[in-house]
């Protein structure tokens, strides 16, 4: 099937292949949102608590396309496109989502999510950044099978952790009134869905398996349309797979982010985007890699600018969520974006 479409998209102009591209993004964009929508209206509606949503099935959905486009290209003999997927989906939502999202509104930080998985996240970058060291996979860049299923591990891990953080969400004695607040704001927003949502269970469940249609089916066609639209223009597909993808895969990050902002949750936002970098990591790569024989090779300009921008960026927020000021200025939410767009020229300067 692969190749049938492959071979039907090289019979087309570079134009329509472009425009071919920007309409999978939307398609794939607006399946993965469909199918966030859903699975948040369906857990709901069994009782599921709105922090176990946010921890694992919001930040899973959102995550969906860069896994699909991710493991597919792995399975296609293209690594270079699934790792630069992940790594430039985690610098886009670190700093072009929240950099925006902090332009925007006001974009206040939970303590909570800050002190667990916050340094869940930092830790998963580090750890992705090791792994990708050449000594350790004793010759050229590359994250082996191991690896891979070892990162799935350690996913089930933090699924599991994050179950247990949500029956207990407060630190300690003093943060009696960030509980009261985040129950009050669950509790509204819950309504709110359920308000809106009128459709009988059983159209919710086919709407959720149509927005994993819509994300898989649309991944199908983008791969080898950028592939081959690589190919033609002369980028390399490691770059193409760190910038336009990893944006197009972002974008439910992205409109979650900034309709967050706009309805006054800029926490929502917060947590959306840290949940959907620790998945870029252990849910991305780890089931790439899991997926390949031979592992995920990192190309060598990833040692030079693609690993450091997503070390420096996840440190970044790190360091600006920790601010006394208990959130993300403006001020820092531009220094995110400036990263992002510094990032964003290099990759097309040094080619």
């Amino acid at each position: 099937m692969e190749a049938v479409i492959h071979t039907y998209l090289a019979s087309f102009p570079t134009f329509v292949l472009v425009l071919i591209i920007s309409v999978m993004l939307y398609i794939l964009s607006k399946g993965a949102d469909l199918l966030v929508d859903k699975a948040v209206s369906l857990s709901l509606h069994w009782g599921v608590p709105k922090m176990i949503i946010g921890a694992t099935i919001v930040s899973l959905g959102t995550t969906l396309p860069e896994a699909t486009v991710s493991v597919l290209a792995a399975i296609n003999g293209n690594p270079d496109l699934a790792l630069g997927n992940a790594i430039g989906s985690i610098i886009a939502d670190t700093g072009l989502i929240l950099g925006l999202a902090a332009l925007i509104g006001r974009l206040p930080v939970d303590r909570v999510v800050v002190e667990r998985q916050g340094k869940v996240q930092v830790w998963a970058g580090i750890l992705l950044a090791v792994v990708s060291l050449p000594f350790f996979s004793g010759g050229n860049g590359n994250i082996s099978r191991w690896v891979g299923w070892l990162f799935i591990v350690l996913l089930i891990i933090y699924i599991y952790s994050s179950i247990k953080w949500s029956k207990n969400p407060v630190l300690d004695g003093s943060s009696m009134e960030m509980e009261t607040a985040f129950t009050v704001e669950e509790h509204i927003l819950s309504e709110d869905i359920l308000a809106e949502e009128k459709s009988p269970l059983i159209i919710q469940i086919l709407e959720l398996f149509a927005g994993i249609a819509l994300v898989i089916g649309s991944s199908k066609i983008l791969i080898p349309a950028v592939e081959i639209s690589a190919v033609r223009v002369g980028i390399p597909q490691s770059i193409i797979a760190a910038t336009l993808i990893a944006f197009g895969t972002s974008l439910p990050e992205l409109v979650t982010a900034i309709t967050a902002v706009r309805k006054g949750h800029g926490e929502l936002a917060i947590g959306n985007i840290v949940g959907a970098d620790i998945l870029n990591v252990l849910f991305v790569v780890g089931s790439a890699a899991a997926v390949t024989s031979g592992g995920l090779d990192v190309p060598l300009n990833f040692y030079k600018l693609q690993i450091p921008t997503m070390l420096i960026i996840l440190i970044a927020f790190r360091l600006f969520s920790k601010g006394d000021n208990e959130e993300i200025t403006k001020k820092e939410g531009f220094i995110l974006f400036l990263i992002y767009f510094v990032y964003l020229i290099l990759n097309f300067t040094w080619l």
